[in-house]
């Protein structure tokens, strides 16, 4: 029933269409300003665009997925950075701690050094009043009496010992804050990027977002023109019902795989109502004019009239029946006459590709006699 080759597709004078069909009427519209295929390439142009706009919107969401994984990364390792961060202040902290430790013995060190001398002098009887009178300083002091090299010794090494382990803590602790400091330098540097990554990956998921509402908005619009040439066939009356189970000899090579995905030996898609016609014309006569696959079932009568191929409006089993209603028309295959009502077979009568039968009323079609 598609028409299977795809042409420039306006959307301005689709919508500026629409809106004067809805005014006028869509039967006055049809037949005065649109060709009997334009519908079908509406809806042909709209799946080749829907097509398109997949693979752009394919390919955004493989770049978003990118993206993505790019701050993931980054997130982790801007997180590990915190890890290390927060270890080496622990760190430092304790370094800190132990160099006030460090100071606190210092500080005792000289204390128990003053006690010292003053315990030592005052054994020895001297009046402490008479050495620090003769005495410039501490050192001159301890340096005035016999045996106090000994003391001094002892107390210097005490607290070198303890200056040591304290500038080694202080030397640690400034590494430790050089580390820290780098650390967070790769952190904000790293965050920045983040940051870069993450606009870039709002932007394509945006520009993702409108593409999928335009596939969106074109179905809707596939789905409308489907709705109205349904509603057309829907005036040609009867029932249809399963009927032959092998769907009137239709190849299983077309008949089992989805709709429109495959082209027949005419270049018409696979279960589109005038595939199966000229299927069931070859399967009868032996020989269908390729003519069928450029055209709309309601293009069948003069490109039958064209090929020198009889048509007349009066129902003959083995002839092909054409409704010129709707967008598209419709195309059956006659199987048996009774007066005025005719029983067919069809393919894509809803519009989804299945195989049926109906009686109708044959008045008002017209029939393409291939024999």
């Amino acid at each position: 029933m598609l028409k299977q080759k795809v042409r420039k597709f306006n959307v301005t004078y689709l919508l500026v269409a629409v809106f004067v069909a809805s005014a006028f009427g869509l039967a006055t519209f049809y037949n005065s300003y649109v060709r009997a295929d334009q519908f079908d390439e509406q809806i042909q142009a709209l799946r080749s665009q829907n097509a398109s706009t997949q693979q752009v919107s394919d390919s955004l969401a493989a770049q978003a997925n990118s993206y993505q994984g790019v701050v993931d990364s980054l997130s982790q390792q801007i997180d590990s950075l915190q890890q290390t961060i927060v270890a080496y202040q622990q760190q430092s902290d304790a370094v800190q701690v132990e160099i006030v430790q460090k100071q606190a013995d210092l500080d005792q060190q000289k204390k128990v050094l003053g006690e010292d001398i003053k315990a030592m002098y005052l054994e020895g009887q001297i009046s402490t009043l008479e050495i620090l009178a003769s005495s410039s300083n501490l050192s001159d002091f301890v340096n005035k009496e016999v045996g106090r090299s000994a003391v001094q010794n002892k107390v210097k090494s005490s607290v070198d010992e303890i200056n040591t382990l304290k500038l080694q803590l202080e030397q640690k602790q400034r590494e430790l804050d050089g580390l820290i400091k780098d650390q967070q330098a790769q952190q904000a540097q790293l965050q920045t990027t983040e940051s870069q990554q993450s606009q870039l990956l709002a932007f394509t998921e945006e520009q993702k977002a409108t593409y999928d509402q335009q596939i969106k908005a074109n179905n809707s619009q596939i789905a409308s023109l489907r709705a109205q040439q349904i509603a057309a066939n829907r005036t040609l009356g009867g029932v249809p019902v399963a009927g032959d189970p092998n769907h009137g000899g239709y190849p299983a090579q077309w008949a089992d795989v989805s709709q429109d995905s495959t082209l027949d030996s005419w270049g018409m898609l696979n279960r589109e109502c005038v595939s199966y016609t000229a299927w069931k014309v070859f399967q009868a006569y032996g020989y269908m004019p390729y003519w069928g696959g450029v055209g709309n079932a309601n293009e069948w009568p003069g490109d039958a009239q064209a090929a020198g191929i009889p048509t007349g409006s009066t129902p003959k089993v083995g002839s092909v029946a054409i409704s010129m209603a709707g967008g598209f028309g419709h195309a059956m295959w006659v199987e048996a006459v009774n007066g005025n009502t005719i029983y067919v077979s069809q393919y894509n009568y809803d519009l989804a590709g299945h195989y049926s039968e109906m009686s109708i009323n044959g008045s008002g079609l017209t029939y393409i006699y291939f024999q």
